[in-house]
């Protein structure tokens, strides 16, 4: 009998080790994988960047979303940084949790290096939205430069070839601002190079747009149209814009594809409010690009989503209820 005991004992002190490693290990992982590793899943690392525009953060949205559908195809782990060097540490871990492939939303410069180091371990990536210098990746985004080029013939429709356009542009955003600008930019040179454009610096938060354009305002007696590249921009420049009690500017763009922008459209008459719309949920595409390219399956190495105009004319097709953004 005691010997019986004695062995009972015993096995109580092999088994709970074990499985308190296993414990350790399953949460080590995350609880934001897709599911339990059963060897026959792809392993998908998500980086994006901390939420500080509502753009960013349908991004992270749509990305777990479409994951989650994938859930019986693939493992996942979604990280959010605040800065190039949280996000490099971050993509550390996810190739030392075994990510065979990451998408990656890097929206500061110095990505560059680190992703290269993970094509060069053999892990593919696929760039979302922001243009990389890395050889191998890669890449989902909108077109930033249609969107130039459509704000572009936006402007001039609505106020003729003469006048005096606001930019809005945002150098903090890299690419996308460069893009958005020489494709505006260039277009107004070709179709109405009597405009008088005048360049501004922002940043795309609704706040920034408020704070500029009401200085922007002050220093600019005449106004006909302002081009900006996003929609909370836009949103704190037509709040700008009812605070001073200005009537002479005619129409504002944006971009991206705001809800609360969107329901805008109709109640401002006096200006033509629109969207150059560059939807959130495209990051849908780059996970599926990421699943593709795992299983072998032959993708393009840029994938590019095609512009969509939207102003009071057509916003009610656009409308959805459950978006985050």
């Amino acid at each position: 009998m005691k010997k019986a005991i004695y062995l009972l004992v015993l096995l109580a002190l092999i088994v709970v080790p074990i499985l308190s490693a296993c414990g350790d290990g399953e949460e080590a992982t995350g609880g934001d994988s897709g599911g339990d590793s059963d060897g026959d899943k792809f392993k998908i690392g998500i980086l994006a960047p901390a939420v500080t525009h509502g753009w960013v953060a349908a991004v992270a949205y749509h990305a777990e979303e479409r994951a989650k559908e994938l859930s019986g195809e693939i493992e996942y782990q979604i990280q959010t940084s605040s800065n190039a060097e949280e996000m490099t540490s971050q993509l550390d871990d996810l190739m030392t949790w075994g990510a065979e492939a990451i998408v990656a939303f890097p929206q500061w410069e110095g990505m560059e290096v680190p992703i290269q180091t993970a094509l060069d371990a053999g892990i593919e990536v696929v760039n979302f939205d922001i243009v990389i210098d890395a050889e191998g990746v890669y890449r989902v985004a909108g077109d930033n430069e249609d969107m130039g080029i459509q704000g572009a013939h936006y402007i001039v429709d609505k106020i003729g070839t003469e006048g005096n356009v606001v930019i809005l542009e945002v150098p903090s955003s890299g690419s996308v601002s460069e893009l958005r600008n020489k494709g505006f930019v260039e277009t107004v040179a070709e179709i109405a190079p009597d405009l008088n454009l005048l360049t501004y610096a922002t940043q795309f938060t609704r706040e920034d747009g408020l704070s500029d354009f009401a200085d922007i305002l002050t220093s600019n007696s005449q106004i006909d149209a302002v081009y900006s590249m996003d929609d909370e921009t836009s949103i704190g420049v037509l709040q700008a814009i009812r605070e001073a009690g200005r009537t002479d500017i005619q129409v504002i763009t944006g971009g991206g594809g705001m809800q609360e922008y969107f329901n805008m459209m109709p109640e401002n008459d006096d200006i033509w409010i629109q969207s150059a719309l560059y939807s959130p949920a495209m990051v849908k595409d780059a996970v599926d690009v990421a699943l593709k390219v795992l299983k072998g399956e032959e993708v393009e190495q840029v994938t590019v989503i095609p512009t969509t105009v939207v102003d009071r004319d057509n916003y009610e097709d656009f409308l959805d209820e459950n978006s985050p953004y």
